[in-house]
């Protein structure tokens, strides 16, 4: 890894570097891993803004470990939540997670392991920070530290606000003195200001990697056949792709279309079983398939350094999610694209999804309704209820299109009427119920079942101690005993209460987060909806702005919408790279520019009066002002321009 500006060294701080090396064998931190780590340790409230594939986990993971305690870490991921978990376990680091759709006893047997098991990381949904049993055993940890990943969730301006999020204020009062890492891969000036001030930091404190990528060009190819152009683009560009899709329907189509064409490709998306999504992604990974055809499911954890093109078949709905999938290319440091093909219909198919993510609240309620009807809820019941949810038998049932009904689910949980989880699939897990002493005594099991239990004591470690997930078929090739019988015999054991046994499942949940109401006292503030939609709205409007301008360098508007201020243009991205192909037309710009800030030395005029004066066409001079506006080089103020910097 590459060292960053070294931080001070001083004596009373902990080897941070031998805990680096010993878990996880780098000898140097990289970007600004130190200087966040360093903060934290000194117990400083700390936001860190790393862009994807910036090595957040490690700027938490190091520092909890250097101190005695447990970090506390807060994300909405859970995907990314087991992934950590397992990444931990493998070092040899005692980690658990807690998330919608755990039994109520596996929960009562995490959170104990977390007071007495010596446990150094407990990863909790944002969710689950409201619920009684977590405060109470809470009150009994000895917590170090206050992780908040994906911190922009806090911010009702962010793109991504989960209500549940502003709970993290709550717990804070509970362990108070305990620092706050907050972090996040992006966030305008606006969020980071709001994210500091729901988590009460003491003071300001941010630290911001550059989201500039020197490495990446951005590159927008106008393209009415995307299918073509995806095709050329993959000849021209040789190396490890990602292609992003809007749906699950055309990750197949377009896989089958690269295969058809010689080009090795696998798809993606969260309705793929966890084993299929594991073998599709090793077989990306060690370069057996070359194209990862994928929607936005695909990603999160993702390491591939080499990957050298992300295609984009859809617009994102925002400049932050486009942020965060194209920069997954080129992580190297090697030349890399970041390609959206556009055509006209996207900017028609981007406004529809206005209409579909807000549904009227007309709409919202009625699905509320009918959810009731669903689960037979009574008014006044349903506080802490929790059901498996399938949205395609719902809309059905109820003559529903599913994605704007699960807009309306995720306004109402956004509301603060219910949860609603995301597709999970869990895997089958266990834990013996009976001490191992007590298991030895048992009789009259029968040679299958003592077989399985022996298989699954070799085969899987602290299964008395806490929930593991196993796998049905790997004890079936273990055991030679057929896969149905496997199952019978752990549903067995179960009954007899010697383990408790969790079968496989894959599916969402709703959860009641109050009882049920009335429609005329069903309330969907403001903030909820018609604030948020307006913002969606302008992320919307800032997408359409970045692949529609023909005169604006890519990589600085979007450094411009993070509030990064770049004042050279990158010279590798679509536009750049046109302009200089065309020497007059950049010299007639640049002189342009030139003559208006003289122009405007000696005091402001209108634009019309500076037309008059260089000569030249409104139309050519409004480019020129447009551009000059977006970059804050000028203002207008009572109709005339004001040079601010030359």
């Amino acid at each position: 890894m590459d060292s960053l500006s070294p931080a001070q060294n001083q004596t009373d701080y902990p080897d941070y570097r031998a805990i680096l090396k010993k878990y996880w064998g780098y000898d140097a931190f990289r970007d600004l891993q130190e200087d966040i780590i360093h903060s934290i340790g000194e117990g400083r409230d700390t936001l860190g803004l790393m862009p994807t594939g910036g090595g957040k986990s490690i700027t938490f993971q190091v520092p909890a470990l250097a101190q005695k305690g447990l970090c506390l870490v807060i994300t909405p991921l859970i995907a990314l939540m087991k992934d950590q978990v397992q990444n931990l376990r493998k070092r040899g680091i005692k980690a658990v997670a807690i998330y919608s759709g755990m039994t109520r006893q596996e929960i009562i047997i995490a959170l104990e392991n977390c007071i007495f098991g010596d446990y150094k990381f407990l990863y909790i949904s944002p969710e689950r920070l409201a619920t009684e049993i977590f405060r109470v055993k809470l009150r009994s940890m000895k917590v170090n530290m206050i992780t908040v990943d994906e911190s922009h969730c806090i911010s009702q301006w962010g793109y991504d606000f989960r209500p549940a999020y502003l709970k993290i204020a709550e717990i804070r009062q509970l362990l108070p003195g305990i620092p706050v890492l907050a972090l996040t891969a992006t966030a305008t000036p606006e969020v980071v200001k709001d994210i500091q001030e729901r988590l009460l930091f003491k003071e300001e404190n941010v630290f911001r990697m550059s989201f500039e990528r020197k490495n990446l060009a951005y590159i927008v190819r106008k393209a009415e056949d995307k299918h073509s152009a995806l095709l050329h683009i993959l000849r021209k560009m040789p190396g490890s792709a990602i292609v992003y899709v809007r749906n699950r329907r055309k990750t197949k189509e377009i896989t089958e279309l690269l295969q058809h064409e010689d080009i090795t490709a696998d798809f993606y998306h969260a309705g793929l079983n966890n084993d299929l999504k594991d073998l599709r992604q090793k077989r990306w990974q060690n370069g057996e398939s070359r194209v990862m055809v994928a929607t936005n499911a695909f990603g999160m954890g993702i390491d591939k350094p080499d990957v050298r093109v992300v295609v984009h078949m859809d617009l994102p709905d925002s400049p932050e999610a486009y942020f965060q999938e194209a920069g997954r290319a080129g992580r190297d440091g090697q030349k890399a694209y970041a390609v959206i093909l556009y055509s006209n219909a996207d900017r028609i198919s981007l406004k529809k999804r206005i209409t579909d993510t807000f549904p009227e609240k007309e709409y919202i309620k009625g699905l509320y309704e009918h959810l009731n009807y669903y689960y037979q809820m009574a008014m006044g019941d349903g506080l802490g209820c929790m059901y498996e949810f399938n949205l395609d038998e719902f809309c059905r049932r109820f003559k529903y299109f599913p994605v704007p009904a699960d807009s309306a689910l995720k306004i109402l949980s956004q509301a603060g009427y219910i949860e609603y989880t995301d597709e999970q699939d869990n895997a089958s897990r266990l834990i013996f119920t009976l001490r191992r002493d007590e298991l030895y005594k048992l009789k009259e099991m029968g040679a299958e079942a003592d077989a399985l239990i022996q298989t699954i004591l070799r085969s899987y470690t602290g299964v008395f101690t806490d929930y593991t997930y196993i796998n049905e078929e790997s004890l079936s090739l273990r055991t030679g005993l057929p896969h149905q019988q496997i199952y019978d015999l752990l549903k067995m054991l179960s009954k007899r209460r010697i383990i408790d046994y969790i079968p496989h499942k894959k599916t969402p949940y709703i959860i009641y987060a109050r009882e049920r109401v009335e429609l005329r006292h069903l309330q969907i503030d403001k903030s909820v909806y018609e604030e948020r939609k307006q913002r969606y709205e302008k992320r919307i409007e800032a997408m359409l702005e970045y692949v529609s301008s023909e005169h604006h360098c890519r990589s600085r508007m979007l450094l411009r919408y993070f509030g990064e201020k770049n004042m050279h243009n990158c010279s590798q991205c679509d536009v750049c790279v046109t302009l200089h192909k065309r020497p007059t037309t950049l010299a007639d710009w640049e002189d342009l520019k030139k003559q208006i800030s003289d122009v405007l030395l000696q005091e402001a005029y209108t634009p019309a009066e500076i037309a008059n004066i260089l000569e030249v066409s409104a139309d050519e001079l409004a480019e020129v002002m447009q551009f000059l506006l977006d970059e804050e080089m000028i203002t207008l103020k009572d109709g005339k321009v004001i040079q601010l910097k030359t």
